[in-house]
């Protein structure tokens, strides 16, 4: 008789068998939301750990925003096919072991509210969970996205920047050292240094990036 966790994982595995998010088929053994051959396939960004001039200790893009990940994320983000999020998190999660030891929280990229409402969720929440549950971090709240910017798909960088000048608040000072934030997709990286500079005027002393693709 199987008990516990793994009999219940097991359960669900028979009773509704885990399909790769790529191509739909059945995986096999250890495969969870991605099938070892579509994995094999994704457009992998190499090296994943990018230049890091200036505010960021360590940037990681794991993928790039191409086919299949730029309409997976499009489906997730736009059309709620939450099934994804796991996915993304396992694909952040297989770059852990390039992190920095001493990152001690974890950040997703905030929301406004009017757009988190409308949309229902907060996508950078959605995959930065599993992540800090992997990592054994605390997922920080209390940082809020306070300027209903624009889409930023389709500008260029100043404009990026410009659109997010005061976007983020926090109304406390922050006791943690390192806080790694986590995003869907990452272009000119104008969202994560908005967002690393408030983190910095209160209180943290580094700040790093994991991103699953970066686009351009």
């Amino acid at each position: 008789m199987l008990a516990g966790h793994d009999g219940q994982m097991w359960i669900l595995d028979f009773l509704a068998p885990q399909s790769c998010v790529f191509c739909g088929l059945t995986n096999e053994g250890d495969e969870r939301s991605i099938c070892e051959g579509c994995y094999e396939d994704l457009p992998w960004n190499e090296p994943r750990l990018s230049p890091t001039p200036g505010i960021f200790v360590s940037s990681i893009a794991v993928v790039h925003y191409s086919f299949p990940v730029d309409a997976a994320i499009k489906a997730f983000k736009f059309s709620r096919k939450l099934y994804y999020a796991p996915a993304f998190a396992e694909l952040l999660c297989s770059s852990a072991e390039l992190l920095p030891s001493d990152i001690d929280a974890v950040l997703p990229v905030p929301l406004h509210w009017r757009r988190e409402a409308t949309r229902g969720f907060n996508q950078a929440s959605e995959i930065a969970k599993p992540v800090a549950d992997f990592l054994g971090l605390p997922v920080l709240h209390g940082v809020r996205r306070q300027k209903a910017t624009p889409f930023q798909s389709g500008l260029a960088a100043k404009d990026r920047a410009r659109n997010l000048r005061d976007a983020f608040a926090t109304k406390r000072g922050m006791s943690q050292r390192h806080v790694l934030i986590i995003d869907d997709v990452v272009t000119t990286g104008a969202t994560m240094r908005a967002l690393a500079k408030v983190l910095m005027k209160n209180g943290v002393s580094k700040v790093s990036c994991l991103a699953v693709a970066r686009a351009g």
